[in-house]
């Protein structure tokens, strides 16, 4: 019982407080408006264009923080209020899916290594709760706990390369916003804060699936 509420109930609260808190936190600063009245669309261009890109689509998206950059598509997707806003937190948001782009033109290594990791990554994902079912539901089989042992240290593996590339991506974002003028430096306090509060959601996305993984090698030995 200790083992579970360690690897698993605990880092279930922590993924629950980063998603509060980053909602809470976007909520704030989507109401606060820059002085510059750039929109996030404007913004994300502008920061790509500083770095010498000029081939990348951007587009509006459906959904609240649903904003991703597509390497394969050269595609940048901002949500609504992100698109057409000109808050501190869709600036932010739009320079750090800027800063996406810019990594992958310049071959950024944690990039390009998860980008190699998706498709197994998606693999495991889907085979992942018919091998929980399975393996400690079911029928206790070792093959199928062993499988999902697996399937946890790949999602663990690439949970773990998702970190330097988000926050690379947020410090590009905040030096691009403040060193073209988009935003005064007493601005960047917002940016600063809606970027870090969306940063705990990966760590709280990792520390999860670590926990799952050292929880099957250790702790049902309890």
């Amino acid at each position: 019982m200790s083992s579970i509420i360690f690897f698993i109930i605990i880092p279930i609260i922590v993924g629950l407080w980063a998603q509060m808190k980053v909602k809470s936190t976007y909520g704030n600063y989507v109401l606060v408006p820059s002085r510059g009245r750039i929109t996030g669309r404007e913004a994300a261009q502008a920061v790509m264009e500083s770095a010498g890109i000029y081939d990348v689509e951007i587009v509006e998206c459906h959904g609240t923080l649903t904003d991703h950059y597509d390497p394969n598509k050269k595609r940048l997707a901002l949500s609504q209020d992100n698109f057409q806003g000109s808050s501190l937190a869709a600036l932010g948001v739009a320079a750090h899916e800027a800063g996406h782009a810019i990594q992958h033109k310049q071959a950024y290594a944690p990039l390009n290594l998860r980008m190699a990791l998706v498709p197994i990554t998606s693999i495991a994902s889907q085979a992942l709760p018919f091998v929980m079912l399975g393996g400690f539901m079911l029928f206790h089989s070792p093959m199928l706990i062993n499988l999902g042992i697996a399937i946890y240290l790949i999602l663990t593996v690439f949970q773990l390369v998702t970190l330097p590339v988000e926050f690379d991506a947020s410090k590009r974002a905040k030096a691009q916003l403040v060193g073209l003028g988009i935003i005064d430096q007493d601005e960047l306090v917002g940016v600063n804060k809606t970027l870090d509060a969306a940063a705990y959601t990966y760590v709280a996305a990792f520390v999860s699936s670590l926990g799952w993984l050292l929880y099957m090698l250790l702790g049902n030995r309890d």
